[in-house]
């Protein structure tokens, strides 16, 4: 009776977002909803964060997307849809024209879902954020999506964080970057890239010209990883943040950041994090590096000192 209750909403002619979360909704419901939103005109939002739609629920969702042409936003963050639901998913995207921005996190879809969604990817034309955190995505499931970033010409945000991605697949999504031409924010974190993963990254950011945005917070990079980064940097012109949490780099890895900030001259100032609190020469393009600590700096006129701008 709720979940019909749920559903007649789409009915109304203004409706433009619908949120319904922590477990309202099952694989019936969803399957309500997804019969109502094959005809709906109005609405642009559909937010069923953390409900039990399930596989199930996923595909009644995903027949409507094949058909709906108005909404723009599904978030289905913990859902428990798993592999079978992200194919449902990938068939979706490959005929949906319309929906920009796709939340999976916490779902469990693992490589075959992430292979699901990549075949999807590659023949899509609208998506341009797709969040894919804590899925359990290994290397095969990065290799897939990264075979998808070659093809897929609108994806601008990838959220890949919390799963478990070594130097293998990140690779993989390395070759990608030197490709792509759209994507401007990649999310690695907590992932098991490490040393020789970073320096995968650190080639890929010599040569891409579009990412605007990189964490590879809690990836055990170490100096090692940071000085390859940090070489990257004296080539890269568009990267704007670079987060490092987490990551046990030391003097020798920050050293390298200042190396390559005195060698980018895109621009005279910037802001600086570092979790040492240490600051270095700049004049670069990179408008914030993060580590761990919450203190800001600005680099003054004279290129050598940092001035702190923030409350202790």
């Amino acid at each position: 009776m709720a979940n019909q209750a749920i559903a007649n909403f789409l009915t109304l002619p203004t409706l433009t977002t619908l949120k319904v979360g922590f477990k309202c909704i099952r694989a019936i419901g969803a399957q309500s909803l997804g019969a109502a939103l094959q005809h709906n005109t109005t609405l642009t939002t559909i937010d069923l964060w953390y409900n039990k739609i399930g596989h199930l629920g996923a595909q009644c969702l995903c027949d409507a997307l094949q058909r709906n042409t108005t909404l723009t936003t599904l978030d289905l963050d913990q859902n428990k849809i798993r592999d079978i639901g992200a194919q449902s998913l990938g068939n979706a995207l490959q005929l949906n024209t319309t929906l920009t921005t796709l939340k999976l996190d916490q779902n469990k879809i693992g490589d075959i879902g992430a292979q699901s969604l990549g075949n999807g990817l590659k023949y899509n034309t609208a998506l341009t954020m797709l969040e894919l955190g804590s899925n359990r995505i290994r290397d095969i499931g990065a290799q897939s999506l990264a075979d998808a970033l070659q093809y897929n010409t609108t994806l601008t945000t990838l959220d890949l964080g919390g799963n478990k991605i070594t130097r293998i697949g990140t690779q993989f999504l390395g070759d990608a970057l030197q490709r792509n031409t759209t994507l401007t924010a990649l999310d690695l974190c907590h992932n098991k890239i490490g040393i020789v993963g970073a320096q995968f990254l650190g080639i890929a950011l010599q040569h891409n010209r579009k990412l605007a945005a990189l964490d590879l917070c809690g990836n055990k990079i170490g100096d090692l990883g940071a000085r390859s980064l940090g070489d990257a940097l004296q080539h890269n012109t568009t990267l704007a943040k670079l987060k490092l949490g987490q990551n046990k780099i030391g003097d020798l890895g920050a050293r390298s950041f200042g190396d390559a900030l005195q060698h980018n001259t895109a621009i005279a100032k910037k802001r600086y994090d570092y979790c040492e609190q240490l600051c270095f020469p700049n004049a670069i393009d990179q408008t914030e590096i993060t580590c761990s600590c919450t203190q800001y700096y600005n680099l003054p006129d004279d290129g050598r000192s940092c001035e702190a701008n923030c409350a202790e």
